[in-house]
C-alpha cells in the first residue's frame, strides 16, 4: 500500500528545464563551451556540480573555476525561476490528489534550499509537503537513492510504501534503487528514451495521475 508520494521538483512540478538550459547555455559560453537544447538534455537530472564537472571533462576551461561556473548558473536559474517560473501541467492537481488519498507528501530534489524556496514561493506551494529533502545536503545525489531513502525515513514510511515521481532517468534510477514504485513523467526531450522502461508506469503529464493510476500501483 502506498503511504507516501515523493515528488522530484525541477521539470516535474515546475517547468524549469528550459530555464536551466538557458542558464547553462549563457554561462558555459563564457568559458568557451557552446551548448544547445539537445546537448543540455545530456545532463537532465544531474546535480549542478556534476553538470559542471561533466562539461569540464568534455572541454577543460581555465578562465573561471568550476565552482565559479556553478555559482553563476545557480544564480541565473534562481533569477529565471522568479521571473518566468510556471507550474508543469497537473502539478497542483497531483499534489491535491495525493493529499486526498491520505498519503504523506515528500519532495526529493537535487536543487538546494535557495532554488527550492524560489520554486515553492513562485508556485504558491510553500506548505504543501510533509518533508522536503535536498540532495545538496547529503553525500550523494541522484541516481544514488540516498535522497529518496532519507525522505522516506523523515516521512516515517518504509521505501516499499513509497511512490516516487520523476521526469529524468537518473531520478527514476534513484527511485528504483531505493526500492520504491516509480512513475516517470519524461521531459519532452526524453519522451522516446527507452530507459524509462524501468519505471513502473510512464505518464505523459501529471494531469494523468488519477484514481485508476493510483490503484494500479498499490
Amino acid at each position: 500500500m502506498i503511504r507516501a508520494a515523493i515528488f522530484d521538483m525541477d521539470g516535474l512540478l515546475i517547468d524549469s528545464e528550459p530555464l536551466w538550459t538557458m542558464a547553462e547555455i549563457e554561462v558555459f559560453e563564457t568559458v568557451g563551451i557552446a551548448l544547445d537544447e539537445t546537448s543540455c538534455a545530456e545532463t537532465i537530472g544531474m546535480g549542478l556540480d556534476d553538470v559542471v564537472r561533466f562539461r569540464f571533462n568534455q572541454k577543460p576551461f581555465s578562465n573561471r573555476s568550476q565552482s565559479q561556473v556553478a555559482r553563476a548558473i545557480h544564480q541565473r536559474v534562481a533569477e529565471l525561476i522568479k521571473e518566468r517560473g510556471r507550474a508543469m501541467p497537473g502539478a497542483h492537481q497531483a499534489l491535491e490528489f495525493v493529499k486526498a488519498q491520505g498519503a504523506r507528501l515528500g519532495l526529493a530534489t537535487a536543487s538546494d534550499r535557495v532554488l527550492i524556496d524560489a520554486t515553492l514561493s513562485t508556485l504558491g506551494i510553500e506548505g504543501a509537503f510533509d518533508h522536503i529533502q535536498s540532495a545538496s545536503e547529503l553525500t550523494h545525489s541522484k541516481p544514488h537513492p540516498e535522497v529518496y531513502l532519507t525522505a522516506a525515513s523523515a516521512l516515517g514510511v518504509q521505501p516499499i510504501e513509497c511512490l516516487g515521481l520523476e521526469d529524468s532517468i537518473p531520478g527514476v534510477i534513484a527511485i528504483k534503487a531505493a526500492g520504491m514504485k516509480a512513475v516517470g513523467v519524461p521531459e519532452k526531450r526524453l519522451v522516446d528514451d527507452p530507459r524509462f522502461s524501468i519505471a513502473d508506469l510512464v505518464l505523459e503529464s501529471l494531469t494523468q495521475l488519477n484514481q485508476q493510476v493510483w490503484d494500479s500501483l498499490q
